[in-house]
């Protein structure tokens, strides 16, 4: 067996195992459902979850073509700072050093300038996402039509060190560059479905660092991408990441340094219905032992959710006057769905199986944003 095949085979192991205790029939999945690429141009919508065991050779595909369409138009251009001992002045004289080094008497001076560059983050970003991409590629026409466009790229001058995922977090598209977005949502992906096999790389987590935190936050970012994709277009609006405000009406001078904000993971509003979920997803199985039972829903994920919904009324907002809540776990050995109305709002307790196929797990998620008719009609 070859490095390359051992590698995607300890990629399935990876992305077809056990997290934790958390059984993960595909880690890929998760990590379509969380990216940009799932969210840009109705991706979402032509069937890429329906393989999810192909997605780095789907993705692959996508990045080359998002690549070869900016070939075709020029890869897009940026300036970089340079510093150069020239004949002639360009950009601003570098006093310090031209006089440090008598440069004038020689017919020379030190200057600073901004260069028009091929070789940005951005291109190099892309690059690089192309070679990872070789890595866990499993068709070897992909393969090579990635390997060819990663050359070309490096023989047009894109050949500088990839910038860090958050180097790239600061990198802001503007109107005439809007083009290469769905090229980097893209590469983005690439890099994700690379993490699993990439244990040695210094830029990505360690596998307990990754089981700790980065697979908890993938959860959360898949679950919030599935629905903006899947629910937008039915009039829902789809808010990840947002913080809510306490109703303060008297305060000390020093309570706003310790007391906690209340963020939010994903929050479904649907004006037409009336209707607002908040939505706080934990990678954790959704009971625990109790002292008095076999089992008990932990209670400060309990006490969180009711925070949330209580702290929002009598603010003039019927839908979060009366909005609901759902505290949302994968499913350990078995399947959890229960609903209890607390002072007019319902608290729906549920789990998502993710060992199960991807038309399932999709059936799942929309399933939880349905009204409830079980006991009168709960919403």
């Amino acid at each position: 067996m070859t490095a390359v095949a051992e590698q995607v085979e300890s990629a399935s192991m990876s992305a077809e195992g056990f997290i934790g205790r958390i059984p993960v029939r595909n880690l890929w999945l998760l990590m379509l459902y969380a990216s940009d690429l799932f969210r840009t141009r109705g991706i979402g919508k032509v069937g890429l979850e329906d393989s999810p065991d192909d997605l780095p050779d789907l993705v692959a595909e996508i990045l080359a073509h998002a690549v070869e369409v900016r070939q075709r138009r020029r890869l897009s251009l940026g300036y970089r700072s340079r510093d150069a001992v020239l004949n002639r002045v360009r950009g601003r004289i570098d006093v310090l050093a031209t006089e440090c080094h008598q440069l004038l008497d020689r017919g020379l001076v030190a200057c600073r300038f901004d260069e028009l560059t091929i070789d940005t983050p951005r291109n190099r970003f892309v690059r690089a996402a192309l070679e990872a991409l070789c890595r866990i590629v499993r068709r070897k026409d992909v393969v090579h039509r990635c390997r060819s466009l990663a050359s070309g790229m490096k023989a047009m001058g894109v050949s500088g060190e990839a910038p860090t995922r958050a180097q790239m977090s600061t990198d802001r598209f503007g109107r005439n560059d809007a083009d290469d977005r769905f090229m980097v949502a893209a590469a983005k992906l690439a890099f994700d479905l690379a993490l699993p096999i990439e244990a040695s790389d210094a830029n990505l987590l360690s596998l307990p660092d990754r089981e700790a935190t980065w697979v908890r936050r993938l959860f959360e970012r898949a679950v919030g991408g599935f629905y903006d994709v899947v629910l937008s277009p039915q009039g829902w609006r789809v808010l990840c990441g947002g913080t809510m405000s306490w109703q303060i009406e008297q305060k000390t001078s020093g309570i706003d340094k310790i007391l906690p904000t209340m963020r939010t993971d994903i929050v479904l509003v649907q004006p037409a219905t009336g209707r607002r979920i908040v939505i706080d997803t934990k990678f954790t199985s959704i009971v625990t032992s109790g002292w008095f039972r076999e089992e008990t829903l932990r209670s400060g994920y309990v006490y969180q959710i009711y925070a949330y919904l209580r702290s929002q009324v009598g603010r003039g907002d019927a839908l979060a006057d009366y909005g609901s809540g759902l505290l949302l776990h994968p499913a350990i050995g078995r399947s959890v769905d229960e609903t209890v109305v607390i002072q007019g709002h319902a608290i729906r307790f549920a789990t998502v199986d993710l060992s199960a196929s991807s038309s399932d797990i999709r059936s799942q998620l929309l399933r939880l944003c349905e009204p409830i008719t079980e006991y009168g009609g709960l919403a």
